[in-house]
Parts: structure tokens; sequence; C-alpha cells
């Protein structure tokens, strides 16, 4: 059974856009139903961890909205920063589903139980994955991803049960 979740931020959580207006402030735009979807997984007392090669004040912000308590920015080694975290945890790879859209996710996609990538991820990641979402990066993918393991897990009912 899933128990951690490890999500990449551009490209999978936002479009993979980086716009910068004409003072240099950088933004980014997030999908509410990927939020909510992640928030209630959290409600269900699974982990979520945001693994990310760049290091951004939003995505700070975001993951303290969602209350994600497992936040790695600036990471090159994607793998060896999850290795650090189940052992913290006391997970195996098993119980950890993650998505990642390039070929700064390959390793850290090839170690999980369950591997996503969205629809406009890379070929290379594409070919080595579990899943190809039929959604895009930024445009509702995380959210597809929980719903396919709570499906998955059998976890559907918990999971209605927070909103119904």
């Amino acid at each position: 059974m899933i128990k951690l979740l490890v999500l990449d931020v551009d490209g999978c959580l936002t479009d993979g856009k980086i716009t910068y207006d004409s003072n240099g402030i950088e933004s980014k735009s997030f999908d509410v139903k990927d939020g909510l979807a992640i928030a209630t997984w959290i409600k269900m007392g699974n982990y979520v961890a945001i693994i990310t090669g760049r290091e951004s004040s939003i995505v700070k912000k975001r993951a303290d909205e969602l209350k994600i308590p497992y936040l790695f920015q600036g990471i090159k080694d994607k793998k060896s920063k999850l290795e650090e975290l189940l052992q913290e945890l006391s997970l195996d790879y098993s119980e950890v589903a993650a998505i990642g859209d390039d070929l700064n996710d390959y390793r850290m996609l090839k170690s999980v139980g369950l591997s996503f990538t969205p629809k406009n991820g890379s070929e290379y990641i594409k070919k080595i994955v579990d899943i190809v979402l039929n959604n895009t990066g930024g445009n509702s993918a995380v959210r597809e991803m929980i719903e396919y393991i709570i499906k998955k897990d059998e976890q559907e009912k918990r999971f209605l049960k927070e909103w119904v």
C-alpha cells in the first residue's frame, strides 16, 4: 500500500513554465484540484514530500498552505534525498509513489513502488514509469495520480469520507 507521495514541482504541480515580471519576480500557477487531493491524502494519515531541483519561495508558500511537512528544494540527487526520508519515516520504496517529468527525476522514479509522469512528461521518462497520466503538469495531473492510487489501494471510500 502506498503511504508516501513524492512530488516534483515544475512540470508536475505546475505547467513547467517559470514566469518573471519586469522586476524579476517569479510566478507559478498551481491547480486547486491537486491541492484538495493532496490535503485529503494528508488528512487520511499519509505522507507527502516535495523534492525539487529548484528553489522558490512560492513553492514554500504552497507547501505551507497544503501542510506538506517534507519540502526539499535545490536537490540535485532526488533518489538520495528520498532514501534519507524513507529512513526517517521507516518506510520502504514499495510504499512510495512518485511523479516526475524529466531526466532529473529518472533515478528516483526507477526506485519507487509506483511511478507516474504527466501526459507532457519527457519521452525518456514515459518509457520508464508505470503510469503516463492523461492530464498535463499543472492541470490536475497530481489529482489524477492520487485518484489512481486510492482506487488501486481500495482507499476510495476513506478518501471520500473526508468530504461526503
